[in-house]
């Protein structure tokens, strides 16, 4: 046998010692499940279970990708801490730019039909007909 055929034969040993063994097509399948059921939580019209189907589960997916399609679960425990960090200062930012980008207006600031789908007459009661950003042009 070559160490090419020995490589294939045997999965790679992860941090722990122990050969990791995963079947992708089961994996697959539920993520295949999941996104089912995320899709036709909404069809319920009930809130928390539409909340529940699509960040819930959108969390379970993540997960299970990051497990098992990026091997996070193997990679050094650095990893994983650059991985909080990221996704905490990505929650920081959307919390600090959030209140400014969701706001209809305020001072020195209006959104323009750019921001939001208006019908068109709206959008003409708007300004949007001549950009609306809040400044006169004569």
């Amino acid at each position: 046998m070559t160490a090419h055929e020995h490589s294939e034969s045997h999965p790679a040993p992860h941090a722990g010692g122990h050969a990791v063994h995963r079947n992708y097509i089961a994996i697959w399948g539920i993520l295949m499940v999941l996104l089912v059921i995320s899709v036709a939580g909404p069809f319920a019209h009930i809130r928390v279970i539409t909340l529940i189907t699509a960040f819930g589960v959108a969390l379970v997916k993540a997960y299970m990708v990051a497990k098992n399609f990026m091997h996070l679960d193997i990679e050094k425990p650095i990893v994983g801490w650059l991985l909080a960090v990221i996704l905490t200062l990505m929650v920081l930012l959307f919390a600090g730019v959030s209140p400014d980008v969701m706001k209809d207006d305020g001072r020195n600031w209006k959104k323009g039909p750019g921001f939001h789908t208006l019908p068109p007459e709206k959008a003409v009661e708007s300004g949007g007909a001549h950009g609306g950003h809040g400044a006169e042009s004569h």
